[in-house]
């Protein structure tokens, strides 16, 4: 039997605006987390400046929006969490060790299984895009299965890169690969980056949906809506390069043409209102890149419609 390393976690200070810090195992409705550690390429005894942005994200998000939970918020019609009586908690970011990198995934993922027992939501703040896989396998216990929607300009669908099979090119086909996941619908791929020819027919030929940056911008967000399944819950992966970098340009691989704010803000709206959140993780936020905090108030602000519109939906139930 394969033993979990337990990992210690760091206090969020300050928490995610509008959420209260809690203990480890607090039950409540959505458990915002940080996860800094995935399974990077290359290793000189720290992460990259991803593993940064959660403290970074929630520190520069509180300059803005740390008294907004009690606010009147015109993206949802009133305060975040309203009267729908659901709760949010901040239990801090998860410790790691950069030399052992199989034992802090193992560590996250047996985690944020422990949130998903308890009938938590994880909102997650990575981290690089390895991060997305072990948030998918905490729902292996789960029922129903999970459906995934991700954000991003690349497909990560690679299988294997420099002998990794886990690290931020693949998680998309490591997620695919798990039974516990149904439909996988993927918005915002543009430009190039790791993907060959292959990769892509591996995609269409895993039946993925995708819904390329230049697709969206020419028939609308609404057809990524529509095409979604609203039989499941839905695991939500953000990579912040599939934004526009007008909007986030805090990362390591910005693109022109991505998502906009408002194509943004509309399908995380929108799917609140028709879908089940199971969890979301954000990813690839690198705070030493950004240009005066406007990635972290981006998804400062399209954290707070999803997080407004899902208590909504969960609280009508």
């Amino acid at each position: 039997m394969i033993s979990t390393p337990t990992r210690a976690i760091r206090s969020a200070c300050p928490p995610f605006p509008g959420a209260t810090p809690a203990e480890p195992g607090t039950p409540a409705d959505f458990v915002v987390v940080g996860v800094p550690y995935g399974s990077p390429y290359r290793m000189s005894g720290v992460h990259s400046d991803a593993a940064n942005a959660p403290a970074k994200f929630r520190e520069r998000a509180a300059t803005r929006f740390a008294e907004h939970g009690n606010r009147y918020d015109f993206a949802l019609g009133g305060t975040m969490l309203g009267d729908t009586g659901c709760t949010l908690i901040d239990v801090g970011d998860l410790d790691g060790d950069p030399r052992d990198i199989d034992g802090n995934g193992r560590a996250a993922t047996a985690f944020l299984a422990g949130i998903v027992s308890r009938g938590g939501v994880p909102l997650v703040l990575g981290g690089d895009d390895s991060v997305p896989i072990l948030l998918a396998r905490a729902f292996e216990a789960a029922s129903p299965r999970v459906n995934v929607l991700q954000i991003d300009a690349h497909i990560d669908f690679a299988d294997v890169v420099g002998g990794i099979d886990d690290g931020y090119s693949s998680p998309v086909r490591r997620i695919r690969e798990m039974p516990w996941i149904g439909q996988i619908v993927q918005v915002g791929a543009r430009g190039t980056g790791s993907a060959t020819p292959q990769d892509l027919a591996d995609v269409v030929a895993a039946g993925n949906l995708l819904f390329p940056a230049a697709s969206v911008h020419q028939n609308g967000i609404e057809t990524v809506l529509e095409a979604m399944d609203t039989t499941l819950p839905w695991l939500i992966t953000l990579d912040v390069d599939g934004l526009d970098p007008t909007i986030a340009p805090g990362t390591s691989c910005p693109l022109p043409g991505g998502l906009s704010y408002l194509q943004a803000e509309t399908l995380l709206s929108t799917f609140g209102d028709r879908h089940r959140l199971a969890a979301i993780d954000v990813v690839e936020h690198f705070p030493g890149l950004d240009i005066r905090d406007t990635t972290s108030l981006t998804l400062a602000r399209l954290l707070a419609t999803l997080i407004g519109r899902s208590a909504r939906q969960k609280g009508s139930r």
